[in-house]
């Protein structure tokens, strides 16, 4: 009985032709009835039964395949240059990593009612109900290997908000005097393709664009301190106004900066080359990624 419970768990509902896009413990109970598994078994016991297995189908991930043939190239060139290697050679003292990227669509949420801090037995409050304010874009450089940030904010994306991004970056030292600064940056259409990278490179020679895969943004570590401004300035949203917005993200990003180190980033070309491997055995028609 517990195995046959345990097995429906691992089947996809519809397969059972039940209406639920995933199972939770008392849906199993009473399929597990209907079936004839079992005349009664509470959804308690069940969760209890699945623990020992760790089966949690009520909770769901995504993944997507690597569907970018230079995947493995491109990636590798972008784990090198976070271990200060490029084609081969180790970087110089005057050459520098900077991750960059966008974090888009920041509103303005403004409350109906003043938030409450925390108090005895009660946690920080903020009312639920908001009017919209407007949002706004936050274009950040993440130096790598100095733990150094730069930041703007912009009233949308483009080329040129992210021009003026790279200005700000390279026309501060060491970078303005630097011999090479490798800038990692997704696909996104404010510096998509070769001509961007040209583009950019005329104006600022040391520049190096590199680009990440299609659909490996886990591979840009701007994205960390991203996640950093969501948990630390973005949640809860509580802002009365895009002034406001501008004024606290720049505020966290000098506060941050004082107190930043370099993100321990363990994942390797040896980490990606297994992954690959594995996700090639899982779809045996892809393109040939591993290296």
């Amino acid at each position: 009985m517990v195995v046959a419970i345990k097995a429906l768990a691992c089947e996809l509902p519809a397969r059972e032709g039940v209406p639920l896009a995933r199972w939770h413990c008392p849906d199993l109970a009473r399929s597990a009835a209907e079936q004839g598994i079992v005349a009664s078994v509470s959804g308690t016991t069940i969760w209890r039964w699945l623990s020992a297995d760790a089966i949690k189908p009520w909770r769901v991930r995504s993944w997507i395949f690597p569907r970018d043939p230079a995947f493995a190239a491109k990636a590798g060139r972008v784990l090198d240059l976070y271990a200060r290697i490029f084609d081969g050679q180790p970087l110089g003292e005057d050459d520098y990593v900077i991750s960059a990227d966008e974090k888009t669509s920041i509103q303005a949420r403004i409350r109906r009612h003043p938030s409450l801090p925390a108090a005895p037995r009660r946690p920080p409050r903020t009312e639920f109900e908001y009017t919209r304010g407007g949002a706004l874009q936050y274009l950040a450089a993440w130096d790598v290997h100095r733990a150094r940030v730069f930041g703007r904010c912009e009233p949308k994306t483009g080329i040129e908000p992210f021009g003026r991004l790279v200005t700000q970056v390279m026309t501060t030292e060491p970078y303005a005097s630097a011999r090479r600064v490798y800038w990692v940056v997704d696909n996104g259409s404010s510096h998509r393709g070769q001509t961007s990278a040209r583009r950019l490179q005329q104006t600022w020679p040391a520049l190096h664009l590199i680009h990440l895969p299609v659909h490996a943004s886990w591979l840009n570590q701007v994205e960390v301190y991203f996640s950093v401004i969501q948990r630390k300035i973005l949640t809860p949203n509580d802002f009365g106004s895009l002034t406001e917005v501008e004024a606290g993200l720049l505020a966290f990003q000098d506060y941050y900066q004082h107190i930043a180190a370099p993100f321990q980033w363990k994942f390797t070309t040896t980490d990606l080359d297994q992954l690959l491997k594995r996700l090639a055995a899982h779809d045996p028609t892809a393109p040939a990624l591993a290296a």
